[in-house]
């Protein structure tokens, strides 16, 4: 892709372009002034994981996960470890099934933590169970090479 990459920000929704003279970690959001990678999981409700879907040149991992979920909560540390190594290469965020369980449904989720991995608007791979942070990476990367 020759053109710059279109990334949504995980603060306000705002499609953004990355810049390709300065490095993708300091990029801001144009409409909020935030910064469009923080080294944290963007937390999505049902209209911002569709927005991050459909919108994102870049890939998006998406972390299914409830408040309930022991496995979940036990597996969150990693996960963020895991973003600060994945990003800008590509979006990490979550979304709490409990308070959206319309995406939940729409994806077929039945269990959690389940991770599923979209670019460019489909879904590339999907996997459950707790990880620690080497192995999310390692899935989240060899998903995208096959």
């Amino acid at each position: 892709m020759s053109e710059a990459p279109h990334v949504v920000c995980p603060h306000c929704g705002g499609v953004n372009r990355l810049p390709t003279d300065k490095p993708a970690r300091e990029a801001r959001c144009g409409r909020c002034h935030q910064a469009l990678f923080d080294g944290h999981p963007a937390e999505l409700d049902a209209a911002g994981l569709e927005r991050q879907i459909s919108r994102s040149h870049i890939p998006v991992l998406v972390d299914f996960w409830a408040p309930w979920c022991g496995p979940c909560k036990m597996m969150a540390p990693a996960y963020a470890q895991a973003c600060r190594e994945l990003e800008p290469a590509m979006r990490v965020a979550k979304l709490d099934t409990q308070a959206y369980p319309d995406p939940a449904a729409r994806f077929g989720i039945r269990g959690i933590p389940t991770l599923i991995l979209f670019h460019q608007g489909r879904e590339v791979a999907r996997t459950s169970g707790a990880m620690d942070a080497r192995s999310i990476v390692a899935w989240a990367r060899g998903a995208l090479r096959g």
